[in-house]
């Protein structure tokens, strides 16, 4: 009986480590089977990755897959990173973690890289955060790097905002001129979040401009000396509070239109002759209403007095009938 138990024993214990060692097996082979996977998945781009010292681990490729990320998009932008000579340092840099965070923040990551790249190159203070900034703040920060290397020209007033090609403004003797201006304008990155857009800027321009030619004594000042209305709008500082900065303001082109003071002061002439015109009719009228009173007042005086000789005969014939009137000679 005892070596009945004794050998039950050993083969319950065997039976153990025999499922155990198989399920082993098991956890091994889905494990492998799992790792096979992701290496034919995601092999190439890791290597790829670690050829280029990009330094995104295998891991990092399954946890992106997780987290619902694209590997390649980040990927390709570690090896851009690096290829450029940026800092991927994992605590300091552009590591795979910050990169991951603008992917899933809905950032354009491929942008912002390219910012950063174009920025070391023209030798711009700009650094990841600040890019991402204004990644998320719906600006875009490849085209602003852009901008602050190749300054933009900006058409004052832009056609295709105002639908008008030239400003109008009128100098101090009446006459009217039309302007077209240029405006060289490079991007301010620190005022770029928050900052006023092109519209802004060429509002201030044209308002400029405007005054500028207002306050000339004659058109013919502008004319002479078209830069004069340039130094006195970029002395004015347009830009500040804009996402942009003011290189130059160049007068494009100068038309004389119409002499509008004139215009206004013959309208101002032909109202006070018309006004004048009705003043005079005013007293005609007044005058022959008078006349026909005056002659109406005659006729009356005219018919009273017919009266008052229709009333002297009969007069006399009372006078007669009552005595108190004789006629000369009668002893009566």
């Amino acid at each position: 009986m005892i070596g009945n138990g004794h050998w039950l024993m050993a083969q319950a214990s065997n039976a153990f480590w025999y499922w155990l060692a198989a399920g082993a097996i098991l956890i091994v082979i889905f494990f492998g089977l799992f790792l096979f996977v992701f290496v034919l998945k995601y092999g190439a781009l890791w290597f790829r990755a670690f050829m280029t010292g990009a330094d995104v681990s295998f891991l990092s490729l399954i946890g992106m897959y997780f987290r619902q990320v694209n590997p390649r998009v980040i990927v390709e932008a570690k090896i851009m990173a690096a290829g450029a000579g940026l800092d991927i340092n994992r605590r300091t840099g552009i590591s795979t973690q910050r990169v991951e965070a603008l992917y899933l923040a809905g950032g354009n990551v491929p942008n912002v890289i390219s910012a950063l790249i174009a920025a070391q190159r023209a030798n711009i203070d700009l650094d990841f955060d600040r890019a991402v900034a204004i990644d998320l703040a719906g600006r875009d920060v490849l085209d602003a790097v852009r901008t602050s290397v190749h300054p933009k020209v900006i058409d004052c007033p832009d056609p295709r905002r105002s639908g008008k090609s030239t400003l109008s403004a009128i100098a101090k003797n009446g006459v009217e001129l039309r302007v077209r201006a240029r405006v060289t304008v490079r991007t301010n990155l620190e005022q770029l979040i928050g900052g006023a857009t092109e519209e802004t800027v060429i509002a201030r321009v044209g308002e400029g401009i405007i005054t500028a030619i207002g306050s000339s004594d004659t058109h013919l000042e502008v004319l002479e000396n078209p830069d004069r209305i340039s130094k006195q709008v970029l002395a004015r500082g347009l830009d500040a509070h804009t996402a942009f900065e003011i290189v130059s303001i160049d007068i494009a082109d100068v038309d004389v239109g119409e002499n509008i003071g004139a215009r206004l002061q013959a309208d101002q002439a032909e109202a006070d002759t018309r006004v004048a015109r009705a003043r005079a009719e005013q007293r005609r009228a007044e005058a022959i209403a008078t006349e026909q009173e005056m002659r109406a007042k005659v006729a009356e005086n005219r018919a009273r007095l017919v009266l008052a000789e229709a009333e002297v005969p009969l007069a006399m014939a009372e006078a007669f009938r009552a005595g108190r009137l004789t006629i000369a000679g009668d002893g009566r």
